[in-house]
């Protein structure tokens, strides 16, 4: 059986724009890379909690706010000074 992409059906983004979720998702996703690429680095630098939100000139309850996908809303500031806090930068980009 051949191939045939012409075949293959709605993307994935297509069902949840019909569910109404798209947006939604996608934050998630969002934060959840986010999130796990800060704590990678924090593995990788060998930061403590404590030591990383000392970095940031935040709370730990804040940090941890920062590591849950499942947590509200965090500003961008705060991700820039997470990503400052490993020696990395955040990149934002309208797509």
């Amino acid at each position: 059986m051949k191939f045939n992409p012409k075949h293959i059906g709605s993307s994935l983004d297509d069902v949840l724009e019909e569910l109404g979720i798209l947006e939604e998702t996608t934050n998630f996703a969002i934060k959840s890379v986010l999130a796990w690429q800060i704590a990678q680095e924090m593995k990788k630098k060998r930061l403590s909690k404590i030591k990383m939100a000392e970095a940031m000139k935040t709370s730990r309850a804040q940090l941890d706010r920062l590591l849950d996908p499942k947590s509200g809303n965090v500003t961008l500031a705060t991700m820039q000074k997470a990503a400052n806090a490993v020696g990395k930068s955040l990149r934002v980009e309208l797509v």
